[in-house]
C-alpha cells in the first residue's frame, strides 16, 4: 500500500473568484459614461453641422461676406479688409455697395439714382441736379476717367457709383463700367469684421 507523503498538500477544487461589487459598479459606470460620450458627441457634431450651414446660408442670401481688392474705395475701405454686406434693392445716396460686373465684384458708393443729372468740375467735384454734392468721406477729388457726355442723366432702374479714391476708381464715369442695374447689386456694405482694429461700420 502506498504512503502518501506528508510534505504534499492535498488538492484543491479551483473556485472562480468573480468580480466584486465594487469593479462592477465601476464598469457599469465607465459603459454609462461612454454612451452618454457618445450621444453628447453626435449632438455637437450635429449642431456643429446645422450652424454652419445656418451660416452658409445666411451669408449667400442675406449677408454676403466680402474681401476688399484693390484701393479704389480708400479710405473707407482699404485692400484686404473683410466686410459683410445686407441684401438691399434700394439703396441710398451716399451707400456702398457690392455689385456684379463681368464675373467680379466691385465694390463703390452710390451718388446717383434713376433720373438724376450728374455733372463733373474739372476738379472732380460732383454737381448732382444742378448742386454741388457734400462728400465728407472723400480725402480728395478728381475727375479720373471720364468717357460719358456730361453732364449725364442716370437711366431709369440703374444707379451711378463712383469710387471714393476718384483718381484711380473706374466707375460710372467710364462707359466700360456704367451705371449699375438693381439685379447687379449684391448688396449694402454695412460691417467690417477684418482687420479687428478697424472693427465697425463701414460710412
Amino acid at each position: 500500500m502506498n504512503k502518501q507523503d506528508p510534505n504534499l498538500e492535498a488538492p484543491r477544487s479551483e473556485v472562480p473568484v468573480g468580480p466584486t461589487l465594487a469593479q462592477l459598479e465601476a464598469e457599469l459606470a465607465r459603459e454609462r459614461y461612454k454612451t452618454r460620450y457618445g450621444r453628447v458627441l453626435r449632438s455637437t457634431v450635429y449642431a456643429l453641422i446645422v450652424v454652419a450651414a445656418v451660416a452658409v446660408l445666411v451669408a449667400t442670401l442675406w449677408m454676403p461676406v466680402l474681401q476688399i481688392y484693390g484701393s479704389s474705395m480708400t479710405p473707407a475701405l482699404e485692400d484686404g479688409e473683410i466686410v459683410l454686406s445686407v441684401k438691399d434693392a434700394t439703396p441710398d445716396a451716399g451707400d456702398v455697395v457690392a455689385f456684379y460686373y463681368n464675373n467680379k465684384v466691385l465694390v463703390k458708393r452710390v451718388i446717383g439714382h434713376p433720373g438724376d443729372w450728374i455733372d463733373l468740375k474739372d476738379d472732380g467735384t460732383v454737381i448732382l441736379n444742378g448742386e454741388t454734392l457734400q462728400e465728407p468721406y472723400l480725402e480728395e477729388t478728381a475727375f479720373g476717367e471720364v468717357t460719358i457726355d456730361l453732364p449725364y442723366q442716370v437711366p431709369e432702374e440703374k444707379y451711378f457709383v463712383l469710387g471714393d479714391h476718384r483718381s484711380v476708381s473706374v466707375d460710372s464715369r467710364n462707359q466700360a463700367v456704367g451705371c449699375v442695374a438693381e439685379d447687379q447689386i449684391v448688396g449694402k456694405i454695412v460691417f467690417r469684421v477684418w482687420p479687428l482694429a478697424a472693427f465697425g461700420p463701414v460710412t
